[in-house]
């Protein structure tokens, strides 16, 4: 397989992952009146689709592991185990998300379900793997925080949007950014596990987690929307243009697929680690604000008070992606090798 061997191509690889986990959605953007639940399946198939042909391509060739079939049939049960679930409860979490920002409106959702997603994840993969200068890795994770919450007051004063906070939207706040903030850990003790499998073999499974989940948890969200719309028949979504199909397959979940598989190769590398791995690809929150602002004009005739908030959430996003991205290269004296 092939792997990065210096921090410049780590790099890479995590700012491209970043950019797919902030632009997939805009595939969904462009199907406009298509409900999430059937946009969903394709996302999941191209997301499973994209994975198979990173590891028959890069993770086939190169000196720096075995390649896919033998990484497969020398790998314990355990690596398999843990990187499946990991598919399975992000899965379900970005499920959720999606309610919970439909129920408890997007100012309440960011902040709360993808803010405490980072926190999670970040603290539990740096438990797994301490790695990184802890002090520029957990302030630009503060910095991306404060970022977030500033993304979600701008939204809060320019919409029109009066939701209140109900126990429902705040439980799936909490029950999605709990899931999105323990998923990469799982992924990590897939990689770091005794005879564990190699970065796209793991994306492989994990996608398949993915897949398994959907067949019983979209079904199930289909049935009963959490979100009080109505339910909808499977065969909704064979009756979906072609055009909708192709956008979920490629711009969504091949977009994100390839994001995620690049994400896992750099955080398998010692040259980064999961924690810095997750921070920086969960600066994807920050890349989707930036569609909303310059492609898809969420702010336009925004008051000044509006327009101060969007400044400052991008400066601090700037700051906190910095610090996160210098965190491999700046070392401290207690920072583990």
């Amino acid at each position: 397989m092939w792997k990065p061997t210096e921090y410049p191509q780590a790099f890479l690889m995590l700012l491209c992952s970043m950019l797919c986990w902030g632009s997939w959605a805009n595939a969904l953007k462009l199907m406009k009146t298509c409900r999430f639940e059937l946009f969903y399946w394709d996302y999941v198939f191209g997301t499973s689709i994209m994975s198979v042909i990173l590891g028959l391509t890069m993770g086939s060739f190169g000196q720096s592991g075995p390649t896919l079939f033998s990484d497969f049939q020398r790998a314990s049960a355990t690596s398999f185990e843990y990187a499946f679930a990991g598919g399975a409860v992000f899965n379900v979490a970005n499920i959720l998300l999606t309610g919970a920002i439909e129920v408890a409106g997007l100012a309440v959702a960011f902040p709360l379900g993808v803010g405490l997603s980072i926190v999670i994840g970040v603290i539990l993969n740096y438990w797994i793997t301490p790695r990184n200068n802890p002090i520029l890795l957990f302030g630009g994770v503060a910095l991306l925080l404060i970022a977030i919450v500033l993304d979600a007051m701008a939204y809060r004063y320019h919409s029109a949007d009066s939701r209140k906070p109900t126990t429902v939207g705040l439980v799936l706040c909490m029950i999605s950014g709990a899931g999105l903030g323990l998923f990469y850990p799982l992924v990590a003790k897939s990689l770091a596990v005794p005879e564990h499998l190699g970065p796209y073999s793991v994306g492989i499974v994990f996608m398949a987690g993915m897949l398994v989940c959907n067949l019983v948890a979209n079904t199930a969200i289909m049935m009963k929307p959490v979100t009080g719309q109505p339910s909808l028949p499977l065969a909704s979504y064979f009756r979906m243009p072609r055009r909708w199909h192709f956008l979920g397959l490629t711009l969504g979940g091949a977009v994100w697929g390839l994001g995620t598989v690049f994400n896992f190769v750099a955080s398998s590398t010692p040259l980064v680690g999961p924690a810095t791995s997750f921070a920086l690809g969960d600066g994807a929150t920050m890349v989707s604000a930036i569609w909303g602002v310059v492609v898809w004009k969420e702010f336009a005739g925004a008051g000044s008070n509006v327009k101060r908030l969007v400044v400052l959430m991008f400066l601090f996003f700037v700051l906190g992606l910095g610090s996160i991205a210098l965190s491999p290269v700046i070392s401290v004296g207690t920072n583990s090798p």
